[in-house]
């Protein structure tokens, strides 16, 4: 029996360049100021900075400098003992030479010059960038100073700034060019380096940097330098699956691609469409969290979704990205959930207090492992929550003053319970008032949803972990995703994005007539796409309507290859190996053998293509040069499914059972939920008389596939040699329940009987197995040789 060769239903992703976090509006001391739109006043940020660079920063201390350190008895505080650890702590991950800060903060001259904006920044809570209130949610590395700190500043910076013994001061972190967390296993760069001009207004900007290598890594760390960190308000990562916006800038990707909003093709997975992959000057290292490691594969490309804020001199972006890897897959997987009402957005001029609201029921227990809300400049007041299904009502977070130039990803200390039946809920307050002193236009203007900053967008992200999941169940974060874009669609039903991504949640959960009528809606609402006949061939393939697919598939080829299928479409290449697979299924082995050739001489080469190639050699009866192949796909990606298992069948029916354990153990940690896998290792084990694992092996397949008589049927084989006849009969006349057609089974039934002492009732199962099957020799012999005991 050949391996399953399957993908998983393709989803697609509108994909923002969010503005994560960065906390300075860039300026340098020295530098020019920026214009500023007219009638803008410029935000907190902005307007203490230009104060300082006016002041001449360290000219304003000298009317307030006290006596030095060890002069006064009255400095309680001192550099050395209170304040050092209190900003290396809190300040210093920006405030640090070639840091995003516009000034550093690592030693006591430092702080001295700077002091008057110090104390104006804490006591106003500007500083250091937390906007999440105390006591509405429970989250880690919070960057709020407490009372207490923000009382220490004052008393210091009033009391003289005292130095204190600057040899018990605690050493100074060390920012330097090499990487934070070691050399990377792996560095991507930018073809060539951007260069920002020193005006205008803000930029965003697409950076494609191709994943170099030839075989898939699971990655457990990133970190990220977009270059001239004090112009990049934030970065956020992009894994383009299919290399779809490369592919469609083909002779200018390199210069970098303009735009915020991105459309890419998510891939076969969830993956890592489930992390916050981003930038920001506090978290330049990105550390996944055990267990939850995301993967790249040959093809791929990292996208670096850039919102740069001109600083008022040129300046040069030579941006790369240092990856860590690891060896162990997943074994959790994350999503990215919204809740958002953009498409209530329309806020008149003059509005104070503008509100929009949206909640969506989780259909599974979740984790929730952080939140990103998001707005732009009229956003004030931010509330996130979630109602339980006894009522209780637990906060995801509340900002109850927001600034988009202090925003950022948060994450819980502690992931926080939701289960099945919660509702989330999102109620966002703008303020399009003269008096709201970010808004960018004077007087106010009526202001919709969009991708500029002067427009407006209303959204809630939250990473959210499934968990309680039975082990029989599909993936849990395709129910989310089908919650999800009903909700979508409940609000927008003519949504091409939403009813592609609904069909691919249900198709993945094997409702594939439902997401075949789905594809069919979604291209009646425009011209036919190559991706979505692709996936329909998919889906009627999965409910068994092999002609449709089949034509489904060749009319996605033939679209891909003709002069009207866009350049930024989907290639051929998932159509070929869709069609290349289905040939395989129907046992056209020279066929398929064709159509993997062609796909792998016109797309990139990847480990699915090659197994796949593998199991039409193979079918064909070409063991040799299927094993190469395989052992090639393994080469790229070594938790292949097909190909692992495919070598484990091999090695069993070549009389090596051990070494058939070994690749059909690999090929179940990779696809667990694979009954296939599971009684093959259960032969595997029982060859070499392993009785105990065989069984446990069989009780996992039948588990996954309890309508299958070959399973309980092996079942009863493996019980009955352990001795618990019992349950091997209970198991053979369960199979019989399913097949009643099967000889073989009535033969085995009549044996158990036999041994048991009903000879009546086994000679009855072996009459029965000879009027299904005529010639059967078992059954006749078996029949003969009760006969002869009577």
């Amino acid at each position: 029996m050949l391996g399953g060769i399957s993908r998983e239903m393709k989803m697609l992703r509108l994909v923002w360049a969010l503005a994560l976090g960065a906390a300075f509006a860039g300026l340098l001391e020295g530098q020019p100021e920026p214009a500023h739109a007219a009638g803008r006043q410029p935000s907190g940020a902005e307007s203490t900075l230009l104060r300082v660079a006016r002041n001449g920063g360290a000219n304003e201390l000298s009317s307030q400098a006290g006596p030095e350190a060890g002069t006064s008895a009255r400095a309680r505080e001192t550099w050395s003992r209170d304040v050092a650890p209190l900003l290396y702590d809190n300040c210093a991950t920006c405030h640090h030479p070639g840091g995003a800060a516009p000034f550093s903060l690592l030693t006591y001259a430092d702080a001295r010059r700077w002091a008057p904006q110090i104390l104006d920044v804490t006591q106003s809570r500007f500083m250091p960038p937390w906007l999440p209130e105390p006591g509405f949610g429970d989250f880690a590395d919070v960057r709020r100073l407490s009372d207490s700190d923000v009382a220490l500043l004052k008393r210091w910076i009033q009391g003289g700034m005292a130095t204190g013994e600057l040899s018990s001061a605690p050493p100074a972190p060390r920012y330097d060019s090499a990487w934070q967390t070691g050399t990377p296993d792996l560095v991507l760069k930018v073809a060539r380096p951007f260069m920002l001009a020193a005006g205008g207004s803000d930029v965003f900007l697409n950076l494609i940097l191709p994943y170099t290598l030839d075989k898939t890594h699971y990655i457990r760390a990133m970190e990220i330098r977009p270059g001239a960190p004090q112009v990049v308000h934030h970065a956020n990562v992009v894994v383009d699956r299919g290399a779809s916006l490369r592919r469609a800038h083909l002779k200018d990707w390199q210069a970098g691609i303009a735009g915020m909003e991105l459309l890419v093709d998510a891939g076969n997975k969830f993956e890592p469409e489930g992390h916050f992959l981003f930038w920001k000057p506090d978290t330049p290292v990105l550390i996944e969290p055990q267990g939850m490691s995301w993967r790249l594969d040959p093809g791929n490309d990292l996208i670096l979704n850039l919102h740069l804020k001109p600083s008022g001199k040129a300046e040069k972006l030579d941006a790369e990205v240092g990856l860590y890897f690891t060896s162990d897959p997943p074994t959790k997987q994350p999503m990215l959930l919204s809740l958002e009402r953009d498409d209530k957005l329309d806020i008149p001029p003059g509005d104070p207090a503008f509100v929009v609201e949206d909640s969506l029921t989780l259909p599974v227990d979740v984790d929730v492992l952080g939140c990103y809300p998001h707005a732009h400049y009229l956003g004030h007041d931010m509330q996130g929550w979630a109602t339980l299904p006894d009522g209780e009502q637990k906060w995801l977070v509340r900002i109850p003053s927001w600034d988009i130039d202090r925003q950022s990803v948060y994450r819980y200390k502690e992931p926080l319970l939701l289960p099945k039946g919660t509702v989330l809920h999102m109620k966002y307050t703008y303020d399009n008032s003269a008096a709201n002193p970010h808004n960018p236009h004077n007087p106010p203007v009526r202001v919709r949803a969009g991708n500029r900053s002067e427009d407006e967008m209303a959204q809630l992200w939250l990473q959210v972990l499934p968990v309680n999941t039975p082990g029989d169940a599909s993936d849990p974060r395709l129910a989310i995703e089908e919650a999800w874009m009903r909700r979508r669609l409940a609000k927008t039903p003519s949504d091409q994005l939403d009813l592609y991504n609904l069909a691919g949640a249900l198709a993945g959960q094997g409702k594939y007539a439902d997401a075949a009528d789905l594809y069919e809606r979604e291209m009646r609402l425009g011209r036919p796409q190559v991706r979505t006949l692709t996936a329909l061939g998919a889906a009627l393939e999965g409910a068994g309507q092999l002609d449709q697919a089949e034509q489904r598939y060749r009319s996605a080829i033939a679209l891909a290859t003709s002069a009207e299928s866009s350049s930024a479409d989907s290639p051929s290449c998932d159509a070929r190996f869709d069609l290349a697979r289905l040939e395989v299924r129907q046992s056209e082995y020279r066929e398929a053998e064709k159509e993997f050739r062609r796909l792998l001489s016109t797309c990139a080469e990847d480990a699915e293509a090659r197994s796949g190639l593998g199991a039409a050699l193979l079918g064909a009866g070409g063991t040799d040069a299927a094993v190469q192949e395989f052992r090639r796909a393994l080469e790229l990606d070594a938790a292949d499914f097909t190909a692992l298992y495919n070598l484990g069948a091999i090695a069993l029916d070549s009389g090596e059972p051990e070494q058939a354990a070994k690749m059909l153990e690999s090929a179940l940690y990779s696809r667990p939920e694979s009954p296939e896998a599971h009684e093959k290792l259960a032969v595997a084990y029982a060859q070499q008389g392993r009785l105990g694992d065989a069984l446990a092996q069989l009780r996992g397949a039948a588990r996954l596939r309890p309508n299958d008589a070959k399973i309980h049927a092996s079942l009863s084989q493996v019980l009955d040699a352990e001795g618990q006849s019992e349950e091997a009969f209970a198991e053979q006349k369960r199979a019989l329940a399913l097949d009643p057609q099967d000889a073989d089974g009535w033969n085995n039934l009549g044996a158990l009987l036999a041994r048991g002492g009903q000879t009546a009732a086994a000679r009855s199962a072996f009459e029965h197995a000879l009027r299904i099957e005529p010639n059967h020799a078992q059954a006749k012999a078996n029949l003969a040789r009760l006969s002869g005991s009577n």
